[in-house]
């Protein structure tokens, strides 16, 4: 399986505002610090913002922050956000699905199986576990030179 670009930016957009958080950022600010298009950035932000995981204010002094604190927002639920809109494979597009095998063809109730515990993983997993204590990202995406100087690693929970 590969995620879009679009879900990776997500991720990075949320990232990037939750190491911030308590702070505007701007589209450019993510754009430069995760090595993205301004132009992917700012759509991703505008579907985020019109899922109720960003606020966005506009103006000289406006930006972009979490509509909602990092230990409330669950990776699966942004990742099927960005993810559901193409399908798996072309026998889950029923329009547009030439496979002669789709009728008796059983892979792919073994791969919907498959996403749904992919899915369940994500789900369990929030933006906070991503971002706390990890000082390297801390140190990579902080708009604040001096923020990650007192960063205290936690480990990862696999």
């Amino acid at each position: 399986m590969r995620l879009t670009t679009r879900t990776n930016l997500a991720a990075r957009t949320l990232m990037f505002c939750a190491v911030n958080d308590g702070h505007l950022v701007r589209t450019s600010d993510i754009a430069k610090r995760c090595n993205a298009s301004t132009n992917h950035v700012a759509r991703v932000v505008q579907q985020l913002q019109a899922e109720g995981y960003l606020e966005t204010l506009r103006g000289r002094t406006g930006g972009i922050r979490l509509a909602r604190p990092a230990d409330r927002i669950s990776i699966g639920a942004v990742f099927r956000v960005f993810e559901t809109e193409i399908p798996f494979a072309e026998c889950f597009d029923p329009e547009r699905n030439t496979c002669p095998l789709a009728g008796t063809c059983r892979l792919q109730s073994y791969v919907v199986r498959a996403l749904e515990a992919f899915y369940h993983e994500l789900d369990m997993v929030t933006l906070d576990d991503l971002v706390r204590g990890n000082c390297g990202l801390m140190d990579l995406l902080s708009m604040r030179p001096d923020f990650s100087a007192g960063c205290t690693a936690s480990p990862a929970t696999a």
